[in-house]
């Protein structure tokens, strides 16, 4: 890790409630007001008296990004119109400076890094930007953005250290503030720390008493946790974590200077607690989040937040996931429930036999969910073919019931250790 200090700038210095006040008189035309939907299931989970989720996954370009990028853009001077806007990013931030440029008719290139998948920046060129592919990370990209800037004379659009950036995003804090008076904590997630500067900035002056602001990072981008047990910027050699989205190094002077004096408290979540998140978000809200957006939700479910009898509000910032990972995610998520089993099967009389699988599993009331041949192993016997089968049950025992049934069954052997997560999470 690396320690940066900068002691000289202050909260104050950055971002004041006014200019979160003004970013809403900017924008309020442009973006949705998202709703802030009660969560019944998660407030019996969480022991608070109320949850709210506030849908930002519902937001114009499917995050909160588009606040800040329309607010710091809706305020360039003719010139730097002209000269049009630089960014790098490889999601949400890109797709926001895309959206704000076509509608206040600047034009928009977005460097993005190679492992950017085809369909985000597809969206984003569908946003009217040029996209520039550079840089194998995103850290190149950036580079590569500042370099064009420096050419061009376009302005960077910074994804989160700049005043204005953080002015917008706080609208997301007024928006709470006003669709639930009463709210104790906020939950919200963090990356390079813009959203909750500004909603932290925004709640200190919105309401008149003391409101909780926590911030959320996964255990493998966890900077601003130990930053605020410092009292110094830390900077991560390197980051690993599913929330990709949240997947920032460090904070930088801006973001650090009013996170430091406004935000009360920071939370960790594993990746497994982000796939649990993501699915109860699916099933019992019906909401499609990315991992950064389930964040809070998952620091709701976890042992670390003690939220009893509190009204509380989780920012779910984003829903831009592809369908496949959201799957494999929701699948995670099932297993760690204790409710999604892999076996692997040794099976008699191929493909005949699965007959008999397919009705054991139905008959005890689980779902069939995969079913392929596996590969062969060494230590399989040869007069049998290896099967993997993925089953959906209610709970762990449930699904121990359904092996259980599949191991005496004639001809079927289950070949593989299937333990069935214990869970660990109430049901309610």
């Amino acid at each position: 890790m690396t320690k940066h200090t900068n002691e000289d700038l202050t909260a104050a210095d950055v971002l004041t409630a006014a200019d979160v006040e003004g970013a809403r008189d900017r924008i309020e035309d442009v973006v949705h007001r998202t709703p802030l939907d009660g969560s019944t299931t998660l407030a019996e989970r969480s022991g608070a008296a109320s949850v709210g989720l506030k849908l930002e996954t519902l937001q114009r370009t499917g995050s909160f990004k588009i606040r800040g990028a329309y607010n710091a853009m809706a305020q360039l001077v003719a010139e730097e119109r002209e000269a049009g806007v630089i960014a790098a990013s490889a999601g949400n931030h890109a797709q926001g400076v895309a959206l704000a440029g076509d509608l206040l008719g600047i034009d928009v290139e977005i460097v993005v890094p190679e492992v950017t998948p085809a369909s985000k920046i597809e969206a984003t060129r569908g946003y009217g930007a040029r996209v520039i592919v550079e840089g194998d990370i995103y850290e190149r990209s950036y580079e590569h953005a500042l370099e064009r800037a420096e050419e061009t004379g376009r302005t960077l659009v910074h994804p989160f250290d700049d005043e204005a950036i953080m002015a917008g995003q706080g609208t997301v804090g007024l928006e709470i503030a006003e669709q639930r008076p009463e709210v104790d904590t906020v939950l919200v997630s963090i990356g390079g720390g813009g959203l909750i500067s500004g909603i932290a900035t925004a709640m200190e002056a919105a309401v008149d008493r003391d409101v909780r602001v926590v911030g959320v990072q996964p255990e493998g981008a966890l900077h601003a946790k130990p930053a605020l047990e410092r009292d110094e910027i830390v900077e991560l050699s390197d980051v690993d974590t599913v929330a990709e989205g949240i997947a920032d190094t460090r904070l930088l002077e801006r973001t650090w200077a009013v996170l430091r004096e406004r935000v009360d408290e920071v939370i960790a979540v594993s990746d497994r607690e982000l796939a649990v998140a993501v699915t109860l978000l699916a099933e019992r809200a019906k909401i499609v989040s990315e991992a950064a957006g389930a964040a809070p939700v998952a620091a709701l479910l976890g042992d670390d937040l003690d939220v009893e009898g509190e009204h509380v509000a989780a920012v779910v910032s984003g829903g831009n996931v592809n369908l496949t990972e959201h799957a494999e995610l929701t699948r995670a998520g099932l297993i760690e429930l204790g409710r999604y089993v892999e076996a692997r099967l040794l099976v008699d009389g191929w493909p005949t036999a699965i007959a008999d699988v397919t009705e054991a599993i139905e008959d005890h009331g689980g779902e069939l969910d995969a079913l392929k041949r596996a590969d062969r192993s060494a230590l399989d016997e040869p007069n049998r073919v290896p099967v993997t089968v993925g089953i959906e049950g209610s709970g762990p025992e449930h699904l121990r019931e359904v092996l259980e049934t599949l191991s005496g069954l004639e001809g079927i052997e289950v070949a593989t250790d299937t333990s069935v997560n214990a869970g660990g999470y109430n049901e309610g």
